[in-house]
């Protein structure tokens, strides 16, 4: 019986709010959970596996610390009393045939009645570790039914039996088979859906109907069902995120700008003139096909990754002249008030003392002193200065432009759609826009992510770099290694060079402790992972090592105030400070070409794309740069599996890839890139790359005869209901 037929049917639609079928209860909780508040959104919760009534499932490869969902026998059960408190323990053994897994339970000997030895079910909970034996404390379970339904011989026994069991991503509070249970309930009281894909593409292509697809992936009664549902619904994800992307790159070539030209003569030629190096290839190759870009009546909407240092900045400036010579000003939007801070200091350095005296830079920042403030303020009002620099702040309501023609926005991951959005709206015609970034992106994300972007790519390192070397410390195996880090980066300071070293927090943690230590097995749970390294540690540390007893040593960190983090920086740049102990605040743009060495401790609570940005903060001049990544992560675990591919290579398209291959699950819509969880549900960039460029091919041919979708209402509703954070960041990005 499909859900079509199921009584009931027909009550509600994808729209609908989950408290309708679901109840409050349960539709607040899913909402806690994923943020899910419609019928549509649950649906799209799919299955990230199958279990079978009869398959176990290998338990000596369970994660630690990590909520999972497996199947298994029941080997034993026995109750105890605590030792160290009133009341009972009841522990009972499950095993796949091969590993034994323990749950515990506190106070509840009644589920000896129901934890039989024997029999079989799906268990859901946190993986613990107690004296080398993985546990689940206070589990949920759903055991299977003792016997088959009906006749043992009978066809809708055998269905039972071969049925594959949905696995849903689940937390502590839900388990899957509870969502399950509400999904069936969705199902059942579904009416008609309209298929988003059009009739045409679903048959070139073999697909289900969307209804169709929706209930065998949630409902599967062989393998073969759940394979054709996910193969629908992941070309229909595609489809419709492509169709979005094309949309909204139709729409921003409908409207018109000022084109800007650079006049003979004039800024953008005396600024070549001056410059003491040859741009690379890449770099003239760039900026002719931005130069291009700007003198058309459309605005631009161009995407420039290159390599850290690969001189992203220089191509940047030269767009901002050739606006400034049209009578425009740029406005430059970083990240952090240190970034924005090493941006202004940089461009005022190469553009010289003439130039900074016709073009102004200024720079507008939240914590700059009221009287600053103001005069940023009326400069950029006026038209005075022709290139604004700042964070956040820039987009305050008190901030307005003269003639704003170009936003530059760098590393524009870090920045909330609202937020682009905001600054561009501060154009009397909408300014064209020059996205940077030092994360390079594989083809595969470039085309899903900024489909709607025009993307340049800058692979050339300017000539003179000297190049760095980048070693893995790894304590796990090595412990006695950690004191020659220490002295290796004394090394470098001694030579009249200077360091950085990275830690993942400002502060140590502070452990709790309730006065009683317990066994792990009469405890809920047990965190007994060591604290990572702080900023204030390491540097107490480095303070009390004789080698660097007569060296200057200095801390960044985020809860300093503007006024210290922007001091700290020219004392660094300025040679003042030999080494400088900080967090990611100066993950990009910290330009210092007499900083040599780099020591990234805890390197495995760092990504890959982050350790490679670090990195490039030394060797970006005539020095040669080491980078030491410290780790106590395991061999062969995933963690150091990243730090070893960082080590490995300086190619960030290379990083790029293995980063993908890595994390597997292609969060490219989630908190790196919007603030929000990921919006890709069954599409993974990593593998479907021709899946993405079929659907894009199909979705440009759709949308060539129905620009608007006025004739496909299924395809535009479903454009419409694509994920909050999704359809937010590709329609503002």
């Amino acid at each position: 019986m499909t859900a079509a037929d199921a009584p009931g049917a027909g009550r509600f639609t994808l729209d609908t709010r989950l408290s309708g079928p679901l109840g409050g209860r349960t539709a607040q909780a899913i909402e806690r959970a994923f943020g899910y508040r419609t019928v549509g959104q649950l649906l799209g919760h799919y299955p990230r596996r199958y279990a079978m009534r009869g398959e176990l499932t290998a338990l000596a490869s369970l994660p630690l610390d990590e909520n999972v969902t497996i199947v298994a026998e029941v080997l034993e059960v026995r109750v105890r009393d605590m030792r160290q408190r009133r009341g009972s323990i009841l522990e009972a053994k499950i095993s796949d045939g091969t590993g034994i897994l323990t749950l515990t339970f506190f106070n509840q000997k009644w589920r000896e009645n129901d934890l039989r030895p024997g029999r079989r079910g799906i268990f859901a909970g946190k993986v613990g570790d107690y004296k080398g034996n993985r546990q689940l404390a206070h589990p949920d379970y759903q055991l299977f039914d003792d016997a088959t339904p009906l006749d043992a011989d009978s066809a809708a026994a055998k269905r039972w039996a071969e049925s594959p069991i949905p696995i849903y991503p689940a937390t502590g509070s839900l388990a899957s088979w509870q969502l399950a249970n509400s999904i069936a309930l969705l199902l059942d009281g579904l009416g008609p859906v309209d298929d988003p894909l059009p009739e045409v593409v679903r048959e070139r292509r073999s697909l289900l109907g969307h209804l169709e697809a929706l209930e065998a992936i949630h409902r599967p009664e062989a393998a073969a069902d759940w394979k054709a549902g996910r193969r629908t619904l992941r070309f229909t994800e595609a489809f419709v995120l492509q169709t979005a992307l094309l949309q909204r790159r139709a729409e921003l070539r409908a409207h018109t700008t000022s084109a800007r030209h650079p006049s003979s003569g004039g800024l953008l030629d005396r600024f070549d003139a001056s410059l003491p190096f040859e741009l690379t290839g890449d770099q003239q190759e760039v900026g002719a096909e931005i130069a291009d870009d700007l003198a058309q009546p459309v605005p631009m909407n161009r995407l420039v990754q290159g390599e850290v240092g690969s001189g992203k900045t220089v191509v940047a400036l030269r767009a901002m002249l050739a606006v400034a010579d049209s009578g425009g000003q740029s406005a430059l939007l970083a990240p952090t008030e240190v970034l924005a801070a090493q941006h202004l200091r940089s461009i005022a350095r190469m553009l010289g003392p003439d130039l900074s005296a016709a073009l102004v830079p200024t720079l507008l920042t939240g914590q700059l002193p009221a009287a600053e403030r103001k005069k940023a303020l009326l400069r950029a009002a006026a038209g005075q200065s022709r290139i604004v620099v700042g964070t956040h702040a820039l987009i305050g309501e008190t901030v307005s432009f003269a003639d704003l023609g170009l936003v530059v926005v760098d590393e524009q991951h870090r920045f909330g759609v609202e937020q682009r959005e905001a600054l561009r709206l501060k154009g009397q015609h909408p300014p064209h826009v020059l996205v940077l970034t030092a994360t390079p992106i594989p083809r595969t994300v470039a085309m899903t992510v900024f489909g709607d972007l025009d993307v340049s790519t800058i692979r050339e390192l300017p000539v003179g770099r000297a190049g760095i070397e980048s070693f893995v410390v790894p304590l796990a195996d090595r412990p006695g290694w950690r004191p020659r880090v220490w002295e290796r980066l004394a090394e470098e300071v001694e030579q009249g060079r200077q360091g950085f070293v990275v830690c993942p927090a400002i502060e140590p943690r502070v452990a709790e402790d309730d006065g009683e230590q317990l066994e792990a097995s009469e405890a809920d749970s047990t965190d007994d992972a060591k604290p990572g390294a702080s900023v204030a540690s390491v540097l107490a540390e480095l303070e009390a090592h004789p080698r660097f007893a007569d060296k200057r040593i200095a801390q960044l960190h985020g809860r300093q105030s503007a006024e210290e983090k922007d001091t700290t920086m020219r004392a660094f740049a300025a040679g003042e400070i030999d080494v400088l102990v900080a967090t990611t605040v100066i993950e990009v743009g910290v330009d210092v070409p007499n900083a040599s060495a780099m020591v990234v401790v805890d390197a495995d609570r760092f990504g890959v794309s982050q350790l490679h940005q670090l990195r490039g903060r030394v060797g970006r001049g005539a020095v040669p740069g080491l980078c030491l990544l410290v780790t106590s992560s395991e061999s062969g675990s995933l963690a150091r599996q990243r730090v070893e591919a960082v080590a490995a290579t300086l190619d960030g398209f290379e990083l790029a890839r293995v980063d993908l291959e890595l994390r597997q699950e292609g969060d490219v819509l989630g908190a790196s890139q919007s603030g929000g969880r990921s919006s890709l549900k069954l599409l993974r960039v990593a593998r479907d790359g021709d899946l993405i460029a079929d659907a894009r091919e199909l979705a440009a041919e759709v949308l060539a005869g129905d620009e608007g979708l006025e004739r496909h209402g299924a395809l535009a509703e479903e454009v419409r209901r694509l994920d909050a954070e999704a359809s937010g960041y590709l329609n503002k990005a």
